[in-house]
């Protein structure tokens, strides 16, 4: 709002003070909301989180709303440089974890917002650190706005849902409603579903922790679209990593079990899949509420539990 170099097109008084305010705080907003597009269990912690805060700590300064004696004393030029950063976190993880999301459209979508976002904001903060912050030509300033226009759009497009029959008001014919679903081979489909079965509970494939969805898929005999649905509409996994962890941690309460106070925690973890203790903690905890040591302490290594014996299933 106010992105112009027209003076008499900026917004003034009150309104223009709270969007002079507000984006201060764009990049991180931005960062933040596409991280949780992208990954539903996304909470702002650790450096994610002390990245954005420090963003908005020195956004805030810089803008002297917390007082006059910090504005205008060269913040900004820390804040391009922590830009720099958000943006490559931002395309790595959007990028990195595009092969393993089960979600078609989700999958497809990272490397659009990686490219169109990525590269508005790379734009934006390179001008500002080649030319200064006061660099806003015309046309600059209409073709950032004409790419940030695109992207809204183009956001807007995978995110709502629009009805034709509200505006040809034609909602008591269903008849043709929706796309036709696609054909399915019961056959293809029953024998995708034993092969599934047979990789991971008689081969144990998910004990390598260095396992890939292409190697996976390649396992499989079928294509990345096929496997993905299949973990996704049939199994309810929109990640593969959170697909492999549930056998992981159905593996490590059999250790943890049979185990008892035997085994470290870390041979356990290695032994169920998980790369690292940390990575094995995370996990554990998610599924079953509650740390590996607090687990084996509750004394759940005798007898079978239920929840050792639930696996993905169809």
């Amino acid at each position: 709002m106010g992105n112009t170099p027209i003076t008499s097109l900026r917004p003034s008084g009150v309104i223009g003070d709270i969007a002079q305010a507000l984006s201060g705080f764009a990049v991180v907003f931005l960062w933040w909301f596409c991280l949780s597009c992208f990954d539903r269990r996304f909470r702002p912690h650790g450096l994610v989180l002390a990245g954005g805060l420090t963003w908005a700590v020195l956004a805030a300064c810089d803008r002297g709303l917390l007082g006059e004696a910090f504005a205008d004393k060269g913040l900004s030029r820390l804040l391009v440089l922590l830009g720099f950063v958000i943006i490559g976190h931002l395309v790595w993880r959007l990028i990195a974890e595009r092969q393993s999301d089960m979600i078609q459209q989700r999958h497809d979508a990272r490397m659009m917002v990686a490219i169109l976002l990525g590269g508005i904001l790379f734009i934006d903060l390179t001008a500002d650190a080649i030319f200064g912050f006061s660099w806003r030509p015309l046309a600059f300033a209409i073709i950032q706005n004409a790419m940030m226009l695109v992207f809204a759009l183009w956001l807007a497009n995978k995110l709502l849902v629009v009805n034709p029959r509200v505006l040809t008001f034609l909602g008591a014919d269903r008849s043709g409603e929706g796309q036709a679903p696609l054909p399915v081979n019961d056959e293809q489909e029953d024998h995708l579903k034993r092969r599934l079965t047979v990789l991971m509970e008689e081969e144990q494939v998910f004990l390598d922790p260095e396992l890939t969805f292409t190697a996976f898929v390649a396992s499989m005999n079928a294509s990345e679209r096929t496997v993905r649905r299949l973990i996704n509409h049939e199994l309810g996994y929109d990640h593969f990593r959170a697909f492999l962890n549930h056998y992981r941690v159905a593996e490590a309460r059999r250790l943890l079990r049979d185990q008892g106070e035997t085994r470290k925690l870390v041979a356990v973890a290695h032994d169920s899949g998980f790369a690292s203790l940390a990575s094995f903690n995370r996990a554990f905890r998610a599924i079953e509420g509650c740390t590996p040591s607090e687990y084996r302490a509750a004394g759940h290594q005798g007898g079978r539990n239920s929840k050792d014996l639930a696996k993905a299933g169809f």
